[in-house]
């Protein structure tokens, strides 16, 4: 017999000695879920960050471009900073008279080429007059010509470095947040007879996951973005915290939270709930790749289009937080903030419903991708982690029956001798 006849043949003995047991899944039977193979935390974080490193070389080129065309309109811009997206996170970064251009930007990260400092200034800085852009093709065409297709990626390094930590806890905590309530739920509300999961747990977990992300991440965030925008030493960069403690209190490290919560979160609980809506409404336990990746685009583009308002309402928040807080010599200790109907109000007032939702088209063009991109390889990494687990308990099974077979046969030899 070959070994991989063997092999089949273990397999087979280890599943029908498991389900014997009562320990296996049996086939048709809804087993995602089931304690005994669920994902583990540590099995988590390795879908997550495989999730967001696949995303993030996706997403950087479109990034790129987006940048370049915000930081050629100038007009546009804040005199110190603006708002860069890359698909999983959010940055505010430096422009201006400082802001190197390109060529400058390629010969520093040239000569520092580990500093992401260097890598985010070559993302970020303008067209020269003889590159102007007139559009996305026309700026693919124009960067991968005068600078290397390779300078479409140079944001790859501080995007992985900034969207690892803040992804991967995201992604776990919302996992952990969804089994501990559906756990609930189950032993608290549903009937036995009923194992649907109802929405609530979907959306309760989402919010809390990304609370619990961007409140982790806040004063991480706020330190990069100080070192990005000077070249600061780590005793220069923690006298910088010392300053802001000293000055605002340790609240101070997350003045940028609030802008953030009043978009991330709802985004997030829109976009899980809409996600598991729709894996329950054409009954999908485990979700194949094609359907992760359609649904996530959808449920994605579902929570852009219904958050696009609170978009608008961050972005100029986080404009003038950066210009009153972190790229000022001397930040204010306190900034006047606007309640978001008074915001609302005031854009609606100038633009219409065109200032509302303004910026929905290339929001959708990078959210909707991002979504279908992270969350399909994420299910799929469940899914692998998940098989394997089953394995592994057929295998400790398999090795179970064994060892009770062996003990039994031991015993009747023993009363045969006697």
């Amino acid at each position: 017999m070959s070994e991989t006849s063997r092999a089949r043949t273990r397999t087979a003995m280890a599943a029908a000695a498991a389900r014997s047991c009562g320990l296996a899944p049996t086939p048709g039977q809804h087993t995602m879920t089931d304690p005994r193979f669920r994902i583990r935390p540590m099995q988590q974080v390795v879908s997550a960050c495989t999730g967001a490193m696949i995303t993030a070389c996706f997403m950087t080129p479109l990034d790129v471009i987006k940048t370049r065309l915000q930081a050629q309109q100038s007009a546009m811009l804040s005199n110190k900073c603006f708002l860069y997206c890359n698909g999983l996170m959010d940055h505010i970064c430096p422009c201006g008279p400082n802001t190197p251009t390109p060529t400058a930007a390629s010969a520093a990260a040239a000569a520092a080429s580990s500093s992401s400092q260097n890598a985010f200034s070559k993302l970020s800085a303008p067209a020269s007059s003889s590159s102007h852009f007139t559009g996305t093709i026309d700026a693919f065409v124009k960067i991968s010509r005068s600078e290397g297709v390779a300078a479409l990626w140079s944001g790859l390094s501080p995007t992985l470095i900034s969207a690892l930590p803040s992804t991967i806890i995201y992604f776990v905590a919302y996992e952990q947040f969804k089994a501990r309530f559906t756990d609930l739920h189950y032993k608290y509300l549903a009937p036995m007879q009923s194992r649907d999961i109802p929405m609530l747990v979907p959306l309760l977990a989402g919010v809390s996951a990304r609370i619990l992300a961007v409140t982790f991440v806040s004063p991480i965030e706020m330190i990069r973005t100080k070192m990005q925008s000077q070249k600061m030493t780590h005793a220069e960069m923690f006298g910088s915290v010392r300053q802001v403690v000293q000055s605002q209190g340790v609240l101070g490290l997350w003045r940028g939270l609030p802008p953030t919560i009043l978009r991330d979160v709802p985004f997030s609980g829109i976009y899980w709930t809409c996600y598991e809506y729709l894996k329950s409404r054409f009954n999908v336990v485990e979700p194949t790749f094609g359907f992760s990746f359609v649904a996530g685009a959808i449920s994605g583009s579902v929570a852009a289009t219904v958050t696009t308002p609170f978009d608008v309402i961050k972005t100029h928040e986080q404009i003038e937080f950066g210009e009153k807080v972190i790229f000022t010599d001397n930040p204010a200790k306190s900034v006047p903030t606007k309640s978001v109907a008074e915001r609302l109000s005031n854009i609606y007032r100038l633009n219409g419903m065109r200032g509302v939702f303004s910026g929905l088209g290339p929001r959708l063009f990078k959210v909707a991708p991002a979504c279908a991109i992270m969350i399909s390889t994420f299910e799929y990494s469940k899914s692998f982690f998940y098989h394997y687990n089953v394995d592994q308990h057929q295998q400790s099974m398999l090795l179970l029956a064994n060892s009770n077979n062996c003990n039994n046969n031991c015993t009747s030899a023993k009363t045969d001798l006697e």
